[in-house]
């Protein structure tokens, strides 16, 4: 498999960015994709394992090995029909997803890993270039309709899914585009929509209907959604954002990262935003306030809307660059990444506390902090974070982003209308085959599971698809991932 001894022949070598004076003047893709032959290249450092823990890393089960062999060989179209046996949406994986699998590659204990995220991205983009990805016609119809509630990536998987069992399938979305968090959530200088819509569209021409700016429990109610359809899908995310309950919250120039994010997406799209509604970093002094992809999404978007300084800071500990005896291979390590958004400038600073917002005139002006330390304490398994004495400080800042995470899905409408259950984090309460404690309704991604990624939202869509479809019809050909 793969060229012989191919890893000790070549050094892993993965795509590179634009220039940074360059991309800083627009959202587009920041990406320069490789040429077939250095993927090509790339693929054949892919070895022979005995066990490929890829596989195992991968929520979808992708072939990995398998493909990447057809890419070496130069065979792109077995290497697409393996990729699209597992991933509804490889195109979204090959440009977002933090690779699991790459940190459980064998070649990884002990050499660079396979670049697989970018080998995938080469074969999808190789399928679409090559004419190898069409609609698929649909031979025979069940008669049963479902509905599936949001349109992000757990849902898009799903329904696509579900539609090509035969059954007929309404994705309903509540914003005016379906795409969920691709759409709205990820800047374009990582996922530009006509990607996302070049899948969408191929996906309306094998059937799937999408219905937007339907705000399911509030304009089409409860009581009518049961009675339309044969089964739903709950599939809307988890969308209520962790706020930040500290003296000074109510200052204006205070936002939740998501509303950041999406109105810029919007207004790239050409939506029209009302000025006082306006989230605009230009000529400010912008603070980021958590360390996650949401927080550099917004870090990057603070870059192109001409901030005049950016600094994203984070309670936790400066995560280590490399893995230590804690975070043993092939377990996913917390290792400190460095984005695209972070090589354009902007400061980051860890262990920080934010204690309160300072105003003047009701406007955000600074932010109290102080520094934190992690230390071990008798009786409890995690370390227990206290404030260093004397290390207060202040950041000046016009306008500062919340990007520390989310709660769990928002209950009011939908949810409460069904009056299905949750767990104890407060999202929906499933069973093993994902169905909700109300018959008939099924739940899957964010909304199941809580925050996670897009690929996980992917699987996710599937195995709910597999036991929607074995439910309705007794048994399933669809794979259960």
């Amino acid at each position: 498999m793969g060229k012989e001894r191919g890893f000790l022949k070549l050094g892993r070598q993965t795509g590179s960015y634009r220039q940074v004076y360059e991309r800083l003047g627009d959202f587009k893709d920041v990406y320069k994709m490789r040429s077939q032959s250095q993927s090509q290249d790339q693929a054949s450092r892919c070895m022979d394992c005995s066990t490929p823990f890829c596989h195992w890393a991968c929520p979808l089960g992708n072939y990995i090995p398998e493909w990447n062999d057809y890419i070496f060989h130069g065979n792109w179209k077995q290497a697409f029909a393996l990729l699209n046996a597992t991933n509804n949406l490889p195109e979204i994986t090959g440009r977002v997803c933090p690779a699991l699998c790459e940190y459980s590659c064998v070649l990884g204990l002990n050499d660079q890993a396979i670049t697989i995220k970018e080998n995938e991205l080469a074969v999808i983009e190789a399928g679409f270039e090559n004419g190898l990805i069409k609609p698929q016609r649909i031979e025979c119809r069940t008669g049963k309709k479902i509905a599936v509630i949001g349109s992000g990536p757990a849902g898009l998987s799903c329904a696509t899914q579900l539609n090509r069992a035969g059954h007929n399938v309404v994705v309903f979305e509540r914003d005016n585009k379906p795409g969920g968090i691709l759409r709205y959530g990820i800047p374009d200088f990582k996922l530009e929509k006509h990607i996302l819509d070049r899948r969408i569209n191929l996906w309306k021409e094998e059937g799937v209907v999408f219905k937007t700016n339907v705000f399911v429990g509030v304009d089409y109610p409860v009581d009518k959604l049961l009675v339309d359809f044969d089964a739903l899908c709950l599939a809307g995310g988890c969308r209520l954002p962790r706020d930040l309950n500290i003296e000074g919250r109510q200052l204006k120039g205070i936002y939740f990262a998501m509303d950041y994010l999406t109105q810029s997406n919007r207004r790239l799209a050409g939506e029209e935003i009302m000025p006082q509604e306006l989230i605009n970093a230009k000529g400010k002094k912008v603070v980021v306030i958590g360390g996650g992809d949401s927080g550099a999404d917004c870090v990057g978007t603070a870059h192109r809307q001409k901030a005049s300084s950016v600094v994203q800071i984070e309670v936790m500990p400066r995560p280590a660059e490399c893995r230590n005896s804690d975070q043993p291979w092939p377990n996913y390590p917390l290792l400190l990444k460095v984005t695209s958004s972070h090589e354009e400038g902007g400061e980051r600073k860890w262990q920080v506390l934010t204690k309160r917002f300072i105003g003047q005139k009701n406007h955000l002006k600074k932010l109290s902090c102080v520094k934190v330390e992690f230390l071990p304490a008798a009786g409890k398994a995690c370390p227990v974070m206290r404030e260093v004495p004397g290390s207060e400080f202040e950041i000046n800042a016009d306008l500062a982003i919340l990007a520390v995470g989310f709660l769990h899905p928002e209950q009011q409408g939908l949810l409460n209308g069904l009056k299905v259950k949750f767990d104890t984090r407060g999202n929906v309460l499933t069973d093993n085959n994902y169905m909700t404690s109300l018959k008939n309704v099924f739940s899957a991604g964010d909304m199941r599971r809580g925050q996670s990624l897009v690929v996980w939202a992917i699987s996710e869509g599937r195995r709910c698809a597999y036991f929607m479809d074995k439910y309705l019809m007794g048994n399933s050909n669809l794979p259960v991932i």
